[in-house]
């Protein structure tokens, strides 16, 4: 059975956050995968390799639809570079991929919407 997991980080109304975030990555602050703020990540749903704790369960259940680094971070209410290292422990372990997730096929370039462009062009010529 998986970990209940609660809603938000654990916090104390006199103390603050009890887990500071830093504790959370083990003191590590840089990740050993290349995300970025905008880096998009989902859950495999493939059995995890390796031991993950609370934190790392929490990230996982963000993911399960594709989600940005900077909305894991902020529903985590931790610094984007913990984010960035509990990340980097997941798609080590094979439980998160990033990158496109749906990506096109070689060769394929898909293009623009004309319609879409030109109401965007319009309504910028309308605000100017």
């Amino acid at each position: 059975m998986p970990p209940v997991l609660p809603d938000g980080p654990l916090v104390d109304e006199a103390a603050g956050r009890l887990v500071r975030p830093y504790t959370v990555s083990d003191g590590r602050t840089t990740a050993t995968s290349p995300f970025t703020l905008v880096t998009m990540v989902r859950a495999t749903g493939a059995q995890t390799q390796g031991t993950f704790g609370l934190d790392h369960a929490q990230v996982l259940a963000l993911c399960e639809r594709p989600v940005s680094v900077a909305e894991v971070a902020a529903r985590m209410q931790v610094p984007a570079a913990v984010v960035k290292v509990l990340l980097s422990d997941l798609t080590e372990g094979g439980a998160v991929v990033a990158g496109d997730t749906h990506p096109a096929p070689p060769g394929h370039y898909a293009r623009p919407d004309l319609e879409l462009l030109e109401a965007v062009r319009d309504g910028l010529l309308k605000r100017l």
